[in-house]
C-alpha cells in the first residue's frame, strides 16, 4: 500500500511541476540589439533588431535589448533622457511599424539628468576607445560594440568583445575614471567556446 502511495505521489509531483518547466522553456530571453542573433532567429526578431539598429541617435551610451513572444515585443535597456535623444520613444515607434507586431511593451529605463554622468560617459569613452589596443579594433565601426551605461555614477559595460583579455583590459580601464562609484562588466566574449578549446589544446 505504501509503495503505491509513493508512486502516486511521484506522478502527482511531476504533473504539478510540468507546467512550471514548460513556462520556463517558453519564456523569451532578451537579445541585445547590437549582438548578432542566433542562427534560428525568427524573421520578426531580425526585423526588430534591424529597425532598432537604424535609430538615428542610437549610440554607445545606450543599451537596447528586446524579446519576442509571438507578436508581442518587449523592449529593455537604458538610455539618457536628454534631447535630442529620445531613444525610448523612437525605439517603440520603430518596432510598432513592423508588420506582425501587435503590442510593444516599453521597459526601457530613462537615465537621470546628470552633468556628472555625462562627464563620466565622455571620460569612459576616452579611456576605452582611446586605448590603442582597443580603439583600432572596436572604435572604427558604424556602431562600436562596447556600450557604456552610466546611472548616477555607476557604470555598466555591455556589448561583445573578442576575448577574455579584452574584457579584463576594458574593465581595468573603466575603473580608472574618477568619480565612478562602481563598474559592472556585463561584456560578452564572442566565440568563448573556441577560446576555451584553444587553451585546452595548448
Amino acid at each position: 500500500m505504501r509503495t503505491w502511495m509513493r508512486i502516486w505521489l511521484g506522478f502527482l509531483g511531476v504533473a504539478l511541476l510540468a507546467p512550471v518547466l514548460m513556462a520556463d522553456q517558453q519564456k523569451p530571453s532578451n537579445s541585445q540589439v547590437f549582438v548578432p542573433g542566433p542562427a534560428d532567429e525568427t524573421q520578426l526578431a531580425k526585423e526588430v533588431r534591424h529597425n532598432l539598429l537604424m535609430l538615428p541617435y542610437y549610440s554607445i551610451f545606450d543599451d537596447l535589448s528586446f524579446s519576442v513572444n509571438g507578436s508581442v515585443v518587449t523592449l529593455q535597456g537604458a538610455c539618457p533622457s536628454e534631447t535630442p535623444w529620445d531613444i525610448k520613444s523612437d525605439a517603440a515607434d520603430a518596432v510598432k511599424r513592423i508588420k506582425g507586431v501587435t503590442q510593444v511593451i516599453n521597459n526601457i529605463k530613462l537615465l537621470p539628468l546628470s552633468p556628472m554622468d555625462w562627464q563620466i560617459r565622455r571620460a569612459e569613452e576616452k579611456v576605452i576607445y582611446g586605448d590603442p589596443q582597443l580603439g583600432m579594433r572596436y572604435g572604427y565601426q558604424a556602431l562600436p560594440s562596447i556600450h557604456i551605461i552610466v546611472d548616477n555614477g555607476h557604470v555598466t559595460l555591455t556589448g561583445v568583445v573578442d576575448s577574455q583579455f579584452d574584457k579584463t583590459l576594458i574593465n581595468t580601464r573603466a575603473n580608472t575614471v574618477p568619480g565612478v562609484f562602481s563598474v559592472d562588466n556585463d561584456l560578452r566574449v564572442a566565440n568563448q567556446g573556441k577560446e576555451k578549446q584553444q587553451v585546452s589544446n595548448k
